[in-house]
């Protein structure tokens, strides 16, 4: 049997445990490393980016919404992303994949579907539990994810620190390049996400997540 290398992202230890535990049954030759926040996982990818999966919660410290998934995806195109969340929302499921992840499992997925959906995902599927029809609500949001997941990694860092309230030069400072540089992210997001200013790209990003940032993701 392959062995396969899965990284579980989640900011509660007991539950990367039990993930990894149910993991570890159904899948006996699977090798785990685990992180807490973005920082770990893009710290263990840029490393070595040769794994097999990455299982990401929503909700960590320092993440707002999708805005993890949306990095990840961008630095590194090559690892499959399965959403393992405690959201349950159609439209919540539907812009996950929407913005390129492999699957999303609900954290209350019973155990035999869940070993179901991680062998269709291993195996190249897309995996998500049944979607109804979208609301026109959430077809506009929808779409706006769609333009979300052109940004680049970079410019998705400088839209996390836009929604954290940071102006271009405390940008600059975290992100060690020139004031310049950061206007010409924040131009680029403008353009990208079709709005007219820093104020309606937050709102366009907070659409963008609807429950995924307050709730329990």
């Amino acid at each position: 049997m392959a062995v396969q290398r899965v990284v579980i992202v989640d900011d509660h230890p007991l539950f990367r445990n039990a993930l990894q535990q149910a993991l570890s049954s159904a899948f006996p030759a699977m090798i785990f490393e685990e992180a807490g926040n973005l920082d770990q996982v893009n710290a263990i990818l840029g490393r070595d980016s040769d794994y097999d999966l990455v299982c990401l919660d929503l909700k960590m410290p320092g993440v707002q919404g999708f805005s993890g998934l949306v990095y990840l995806r961008a630095q590194f195109p090559s690892v499959p992303i399965v959403v393992v969340s405690g959201s349950e929302e159609p439209p919540i499921i539907r812009r996950s994949l929407d913005l390129g992840a492999s699957g999303f499992i609900p954290k209350s997925t019973p155990p035999d579907v869940m070993r179901r959906a991680f062998e269709k995902i291993l195996g190249g599927e897309i995996y998500s539990p049944a979607l109804g029809e979208p609301t026109a609500a959430d077809k506009e949001a929808d779409g706006l994810a769609r333009r979300l997941a052109t940004l680049t990694p970079q410019q998705v860092r400088v839209l996390m620190m836009l929604r954290e309230g940071l102006l271009n030069k405390q940008i600059a400072y975290q992100l060690d390049v020139s004031e310049a540089t950061i206007k010409a992210h924040v131009s680029a997001i403008l353009t990208k996400l079709d709005v007219d200013s820093r104020t309606q790209a937050v709102i366009a990003a907070s659409k963008i997540d609807g429950e995924a940032a307050p709730g329990g993701g």
